[in-house]
């Protein structure tokens, strides 16, 4: 994914460039060559001009293309390596607080708003998020309906149920990597949660 986002950066491509087939090497080589692509895109995203014009995939709110794809690629990177850590039996690195609370941005409010999220319900609901130790603007509002989740940042009217935890912990049970540290309300739409919001 990092080669791939550094060549779309790189070629300024304004329709999604195909994956290709996928690298294969070796294992003694892996290490290394995961090195090499991080590099790969961070430097291309560090030389990057602001105003470049590029294809991006979700409505989140970034200032430009290259401010879209760090982020991206930053959330890409944290994810996998807690599945790294996990799959190792280490105990996984903790998530950042606030880096945490971007990512939780980045999935309801990009992720979950895009036509391709099966986070829907036939009949409206409403389920808060709160990061507990993140102040009082790490919350949001997620409306849901038939249509793609309609997400505020803001405690918005009432909520059926919340999801809520530090941060680090958030963030992690919001990719479904580990259980949602508090649920309260409806625990009906946790499940629905966990079945549906899949990427």
């Amino acid at each position: 994914m990092h080669r791939w986002a550094a060549a779309l950066v790189a070629d300024r491509a304004t329709a999604r460039p195909p994956f290709g087939d996928p690298p294969e090497p070796a294992d003694d080589e892996l290490v290394s060559w995961y090195r090499d692509s991080h590099r790969l895109v961070v430097d291309t995203l560090a030389a990057a001009p602001a105003d470049l014009e590029c294809w991006t995939f979700h409505p989140a709110p970034n200032p430009s293309p290259p401010a879209f794809w760090a982020r991206r690629q930053a959330h890409e990177t944290a994810v996998h390596r807690h599945d790294a850590e996990s799959a190792r039996g280490r105990e996984p690195s903790p998530v950042a607080r606030d880096f945490a609370v971007d990512g939780i941005d980045e999935l309801l409010r990009g992720f979950h708003a895009r036509d391709h999220s099966r986070l829907r319900s036939e009949r409206p609901r409403v389920l808060r998020v709160r990061a507990v130790d993140a102040g009082p603007d790490a919350v949001w509002t997620v409306r849901l309906t038939a249509g793609p989740a309609m997400t505020v940042r803001a405690a918005e009217g009432e909520a059926e149920a919340e999801l809520s935890g530090p941060a680090g912990q958030l963030y992690l049970a919001l990719w479904n990597r580990t259980a949602i540290p508090r649920v309260t309300g409806d625990a009906e739409l946790a499940s629905l949660w966990r079945e549906r919001s899949g990427i």
